[in-house]
């Protein structure tokens, strides 16, 4: 059984299945939909439990416990944190002559294994870890000497969003990690961004923190430097919002929100106005709320007497006379409605 925001839940699910022995996995109630379905397609039995990975932890270790069930912990184990380790080999081998890795960090497995690793044949390679800002629990932790837990995390990387460092993590990132950084939201966006783009790559927001790291900070690490890419599971819904993002961190897309005059040819000026900037317009939408339609029907409609007689449930007439004052302001084609 495994513990997991859903990459390590799919490795211990998809080596049960090969070994043809049962899998229970333990996973957050906000998991990425992709995660969920692809754990439970390779035949573990799911248990959506507690709002982050540590809600999710509790559990798993209170259900081995009760069932005696063996425990495959997603990164505070020696045997897990040796397996991620072998990333660290497969850089050395790849690229001899790396100076920096950078590694996207979270319970602190996977870097300090590769640290491990890295460091045991080449001890002058800077091997840095890098956390979401909104759960960075590794500075706090490594001031104080000791694994310290956040009161609360908030990012759109939950493949790394871990409240607290694990107690056989701890010791090896402190000892052998050079440095701890963190990136924000619109770092990671623009990250997973430049992946799509650029290397024609599809890396979750956790994956792309060590990207994030390296472009926010292109002149601090020693040349060649190694981006670690963890994790490629991310919900379409959350790609389509990291993209708009990351597209308007760098200033290439806008979203705004603006008040057109009652009067016909506003919008098209409006339009107008963006088409001579050189941009265009990619969806308009229409108030939502139905206090916003409702004002908007107002703001349209007040001037004809037919229109209070509407809202009220009016007959026939009144329908007919908004109808027209539809069809001289929008066209014929527009004037059919409620």
């Amino acid at each position: 059984m495994a513990a997991s925001a859903g990459n390590h839940a799919q490795g211990v699910a998809l080596a049960a299945q090969m070994l043809g022995i049962r899998a229970t996995v333990f996973m957050p109630e906000r998991a990425a939909i992709p995660k969920v379905g692809a754990t439970r397609g390779y035949g573990a039995e799911v248990h959506l439990v507690g709002e982050t990975i540590d809600g999710s932890i509790a559990a798993a270790t209170e259900f081995a416990e009760r069932t005696g069930a063996v425990f495959v912990h997603p990164f505070d184990h020696r045997d897990v944190i040796a397996g991620q380790g072998t990333v660290g080999l497969e850089v050395l081998e790849q690229v001899p002559d790396v100076r920096t890795v950078l590694v996207c960090t979270g319970g602190g497995g996977l870097v300090g294994g590769i640290a491990a690793a890295v460091k045991g044949q080449r001890p002058d390679v800077t091997v840095v870890g890098v956390q979401a800002e909104g759960a960075a629990a590794w500075p706090p932790s490594l001031a104080a000497g000791g694994p310290r837990s956040l009161e609360r995390m908030r990012t759109v990387a939950d493949g790394i969003a871990v409240g607290r460092p694990g107690d056989v993590t701890y010791p090896q990132v402190a000892a052998l990690v050079d440095e701890i950084v963190t990136v924000g939201e619109d770092a990671l966006s623009r990250a997973l961004l430049h992946c799509l783009e650029r290397a024609k790559l599809l890396v979750e927001p956790a994956g792309a923190a060590a990207v994030a790291a390296l472009m926010a900070q292109p002149d601090r690490y020693g040349t060649p430097a190694v981006a670690v890419l963890s994790g490629g599971n991310v919900d379409p819904l959350v790609l389509l919002h990291v993209i708009e993002h990351g597209m308007a961190a760098a200033a290439r897309y806008l979203s705004l929100r603006v008040r057109v005059g009652d009067r016909p040819g506003a919008l098209a000026e409006l339009l107008a106005l963006v088409g001579r900037w050189g941009r265009t317009c990619s969806t308009c939408r229409t108030p939502a709320s139905p206090a916003a339609r409702s004002a908007t029907w107002r703001s349209r409609c007040r001037w004809r007497p037919g229109a209070r007689a509407l809202r009220r449930g009016g007959g026939g007439p009144a329908r007919r006379r908004v109808r027209r004052a539809r069809r001289r302001l929008n066209g014929p084609e527009n004037a059919a409605g409620p």
